[in-house]
């Protein structure tokens, strides 16, 4: 299937609402909690808004845009991985995690 012009346009104001969606998502998170936090799915929104934005980028040949949309998309995925080794190294320092009494 061939994408036209208008197309491109719509997949990239999806991307951008997307990635902009992550902010709303910290915010009102964070209002809960009364202190300012980043949930997890504001790293997987920040992937999705980053790999939609990087094909538009693509697409529209910007090597600026496909550079910041790149790194972006390592960065995030770097955060995800960190927060994974965090918890389980977590589990496995916590003796009543190895065995309950």
């Amino acid at each position: 299937m061939i994408l036209t012009a208008k197309m491109w346009i719509i997949i990239g104001f999806i991307g951008q609402a997307i990635f902009a969606s992550r902010f709303l998502i910290q915010w009102i998170v964070s209002e809960r909690a009364s202190k300012s936090i980043i949930p997890n799915i504001f790293w997987w929104i920040s992937i999705l808004g980053s790999i939609i934005l990087l094909s538009y980028a693509i697409h529209k040949e910007d090597p600026v845009f496909i550079v910041g949309q790149s790194c972006g998309f390592l960065i995030y995925t770097r955060n995800l991985y960190l927060i994974k080794k965090n918890k389980m190294s977590k589990k496995k320092s916590d003796p009543s995690k190895i065995m309950k009494i």
